[in-house]
């Protein structure tokens, strides 16, 4: 977990961090308010922005449902302002990111802009004319949930064959671990990378080692990158962007990933060849994007009343 005193520039000032306390609500506010509380002793905070996972309640800010936390229903807004005494603004983590990359990164200037978070799942959001768009229910933008392989690989939100399981860091390493387990002869970096240890085999692990030139973890990422291009695609098609910014921990692999995907993308969009393309760029914040999306956000809403 990590909070930062940013400036209205968007730029981080200070940062502290903590290990995530498991997925136990009440562990995981205790954290925030202890962060808060240190970064407050050497800045005056003037709002305060939580950037959390999953689907909001926009009227209260509940988070109504994670699928990668125990949390349902869980009321963060009012339990940290019980805590804190100050008033918290909690917007969902990848709103947080797109809103960073369209006010200060990769996506400035572009009047609709779709920014796809790929870590442990894949994140969404849009910004449409300058605003965060949500849909009816303040649910929009859950587009690793979009149904990519009918039957295919079981996701935790309980649905089969959703986008994230082939197209995030999760999907990386899990493919990366079949062809370890199998000994193949490909996978040796893989495996002396891990010390024997599968559970080491991670996304960021093999991202890592396709950028230092291993041709399997090369493979596998470009395999990801299509699965990435496959679902633009199906986006494009939606919403009609100009421009997706690609960002999360697993965009770290650069041109390895996104090269793949645009071939993807060119090859499966709607309309091809008759119709312009939305650009595909990286996103120039790197994992910063959350925390500095969410303050920014803060201190907007804060200054309007909302």
């Amino acid at each position: 977990m990590a909070a930062g005193v940013v400036d209205v520039h968007g730029r981080i000032l200070a940062e502290a961090r903590r290990a995530t306390p498991g997925q136990d609500p009440r562990a995981v506010e205790s954290v925030i308010t202890d962060l808060v509380r240190e970064l407050s002793h050497e800045y005056r905070i003037r709002s305060i922005g939580i950037g959390a996972a999953g689907w909001m309640d926009l009227s209260n800010s509940t988070v109504l449902f994670s699928p990668h936390l125990a949390w349902r229903n869980e009321p963060l807004r009012r339990n940290l302002e019980k805590l804190l005494r100050r008033r918290v603004t909690v917007v969902n983590d990848a709103d947080a990111a797109a809103w960073a990359e369209w006010r200060f990164g990769a996506g400035r200037g572009e009047s609709r802009l779709v920014c796809v978070t790929l870590g442990t799942g894949i994140g969404g959001a849009m910004i449409l004319g300058g605003r965060v768009e949500r849909g009816r229910y303040g649910v929009a933008g859950e587009f690793g949930h979009q149904i990519i392989v009918p039957q295919g690989h079981r996701c935790e939100c309980g649905n089969r064959g959703c986008w994230e399981q082939y197209a995030s860091g999760n999907a990386l390493g899990r493919e990366a671990r079949e062809i370890a387990a199998a000994n193949s002869p490909v996978a040796q970096a893989i495996i002396a990378a891990a010390t024997g240890d599968d559970e080491a085999i991670t996304g960021a692990l093999v991202t890592r080692l396709a950028m230092e030139g291993d041709p399997a973890s090369r493979e596998l990422v470009d395999d990801v990158g299509q699965w990435l291009g496959l679902g633009l695609a199906n986006l494009a098609a939606a919403l009609d962007p100009g421009t997706f910014v690609i960002g999360g921990g697993l965009s770290a692999a650069g041109e390895l990933l996104l090269d793949p995907a645009r071939r993807a993308f060119g090859r499966n969009l709607t309309g091809r060849g008759f119709r312009p393309a939305a650009r595909i760029e990286r996103a120039a914040l790197g994992p910063e994007a959350g925390l500095i999306g969410a303050a920014d956000l803060s201190r907007l809403l804060s200054r309007s009343g909302t």
